[in-house]
């Protein structure tokens, strides 16, 4: 008797899972326009959203049609060192969907300077993080980009279990791309950064 391999029973890894099938995640098909706009709008919900139902303070920077970086006022804490934990899996599953990722956590108290200097510049009072993604271009589709002219109350979405009985949630949102494209920069603005 042969050995029979039961597709459908195969271990699949995340990474695999997650390009394979975007929509689990993100909400969207593969072949979505809205793709990259939805992985930043899952990853502004997690950062913004704690567990205990109240909002953090975030920023965040559109770098480029794919690129994003968002800026938050806690520490991540995950499996084996991680900066990834199991309450960060929009994190994780945009990750995935990138060329580049990179985590950087400056304690309360410190503060190093961008990559690849890495100089102290002063002290902070919080614990921030702050994760850069580069969305993979050969992944999405030819001209796919995130959304121009992105409001807070666009990226916080709607409802979706959000239990913070605060005003109605403002953070910054920078889009760097104006300035490549003539336009003023900092675009859109919703607010000065909360770490400044």
């Amino acid at each position: 008797m042969g050995l029979r391999v039961v597709d459908r029973l195969r271990g699949v890894a995340f990474e695999e899972d997650v390009r394979a099938r975007p929509e689990r995640y993100f909400g969207v098909e593969r072949d979505s326009p809205e793709l990259p706009t939805e992985v930043l709008q899952r990853v502004v919900w997690e950062a913004l959203h704690r567990r205990d139902g109240t909002h953090g303070r975030i920023g965040v920077e559109i770098t480029s049609d794919l690129g994003f970086t968002v800026e938050e006022d806690r520490p991540h804490g995950g499996f084996g060192g991680s900066p990834l934990d199991e309450g960060r899996w929009a994190f994780a599953a945009a990750a995935a969907l990138c060329v580049r990722t990179v985590v950087e956590v400056r304690p309360a108290g410190c503060g190093l300077g961008p990559e690849p200097a890495r100089r102290p510049y002063g002290t902070r009072t919080t614990t921030t993080t702050t994760t850069t993604f580069d969305l993979d271009p050969s992944y999405f589709g030819p001209g796919e980009a995130i959304a121009w002219a992105l409001r807070p109350e666009e990226l916080h979405g709607e409802g979706g279990g959000c239990r913070a009985q605060a005003p109605p949630v403002t953070f910054p949102i920078h889009d760097l791309r104006a300035v490549g494209q003539g336009r003023a920069a900092d675009r859109v603005t919703s607010g000065p950064s909360p770490y400044s």
